[in-house]
């Protein structure tokens, strides 16, 4: 039998050992010597006694890790011939007795997490730092515990919603009437004239080819598109150099009533206010803004890490006000703590019920890719020492019901 790991179990194995070794050489000197006295017989079956109760527990225990001397022995090896199926029994005992949602919400049930959060985090914390120290790693551990998707999920969720609710529509009329009336849209209008003169100029090659493309044969054998395109570009140029220099220009004057008009309409007109919410909705849905609302969300959650991680940053000044009125108001709201208590206990009973199968998969995974000699090894060292004791009991119980059964022999 190898050593086991843990010292405890080695010691108590070698007394094992060194009980039975004694047994059997108390038997050889009682066999020896009991024709000259015989009362000596009853310390020999004891002895033999012992040395069978001894060696029937040793096998017992032996076959449990391993073949009892190398014999391949059938029954023997139990253990590391059946891990799988312990490996299966031990993660279906754990799904049955501690990962039922009936389970974890009787469990959740008795406790009043609110109250303790509460309780904590409303201490006094002047000059006691285990508390700021606390209430720090206790937002830490709520913030990392929920995790990006589901803490996030919620987060982004709650600023869709909070969109969503917004009525753009009347906001950015509003906000163009009082522009325009202010005057503040004419350096907009000047950006966007001098932006479309450079548009017009950077693809004049682009206007001659589509007259080209357009024009008649006669035309095109003539020359006269590239007339008319140049005709074209020439005139669209000098139309918004001069919408650039006249304020009172004409195209100037349709472009700010057609303003007008449009701020109306979004204060006003039922169908242009439902265009709008339906372009905000398919902004808020693009997948860019998704990406730009995890990662607004992601700096967001890394701050509070750090500061949370950080007592002071996190227990003081304002943040610590708050943490500490939010400490009051778990701690003498009844309503409140039963709330957060129902949320915490349908957020165990739901862990449990989504996650309860991949831990049962996990730990039965696990067992199963361990080798025969790794799970030995480990169950092992968790009972050996107390299997030695079977050994030491059934050796010194052995011996006893050896003597009971000479001293019955004797009378008889």
């Amino acid at each position: 039998m190898s050593a086991l790991p843990a010292n405890g179990g080695r010691q108590t194995r070698r007394v094992a050992t060194g009980l039975l070794l004694v047994m059997a050489a108390l038997y050889i000197v009682a066999r020896l010597t009991e024709e000259r006295h015989p009362w000596v017989g009853f310390v020999r079956a004891f002895a033999e006694a012992a040395m069978v109760g001894g060696l029937a527990d040793w096998f017992a225990v032996t076959a449990l890790f391993r073949h009892p001397l190398g014999l391949p022995i059938p029954h023997t090896a139990i253990i590391p011939r059946n891990k799988d199926r312990i490996g299966d029994t031990l993660a279906q005992f754990l799904r049955n007795n501690f990962l039922t949602p009936q389970v974890v919400a009787r469990r959740m049930g008795r406790l009043d997490v609110a109250g303790a959060a509460g309780r904590l985090l409303a201490a006094p914390s002047e000059g006691d730092d285990r508390l700021r120290r606390g209430g720090s790693r206790l937002i830490a551990d709520i913030v990392d515990a929920l995790g990006d998707e589901r803490l996030g999920g919620m987060a982004k969720s709650a600023i869709v919603h909070k969109i969503g609710q917004i009525k753009l529509a009347p906001t950015l009329g509003q906000l163009l009437q009082a522009a325009m009336k202010d005057g503040r849209h004419q350096p907009v209008m000047d950006a966007v004239i001098r932006w479309a003169a450079r548009t017009l100029e950077d693809n004049r090659p682009l206007i001659q080819q589509m007259v080209h493309e357009r024009a008649g044969t006669i035309m095109r054998w003539t020359g006269l598109d590239e007339t008319l395109a140049n005709a074209i570009i020439e005139g669209l140029e000098r139309m918004l150099q001069e919408a650039a220099e006249d304020p009172g220009h004409r195209l100037r004057i349709k472009v700010e009533e057609g303003l007008a008009v449009l701020a109306f309409d979004l204060q006003h007109d039922p169908v242009m206010q439902a265009r709008v919410d339906r372009i905000r909705d398919e902004i808020v849905a693009n997948t860019a803004m998704q990406r730009w609302l995890d990662g607004l969300w992601q700096q967001f959650r890394e701050g509070i890490l750090r500061a949370a991680r950080d007592p002071k940053a996190a227990m003081a000044g304002r943040m610590g006000e708050a943490v500490q009125q939010i400490g009051v108001t778990l701690r003498d709201d009844a309503g409140l703590r039963n709330l957060v208590n129902r949320f915490a206990r349908r957020i165990a009973v739901g862990t449990a019920a989504r996650y309860g199968d991949g831990i049962v998969k996990l730990v039965s995974e696990t067992v199963r890719g361990w080798d025969a000699q790794t799970i030995t090894d480990r169950l092992e060292n968790a009972v050996g020492r107390d299997l030695q004791y079977i050994r030491i009991n059934g050796t010194l119980v052995g011996g006893l019901v050896g003597v009971a059964l000479h001293t019955v022999a004797t009378l008889l």
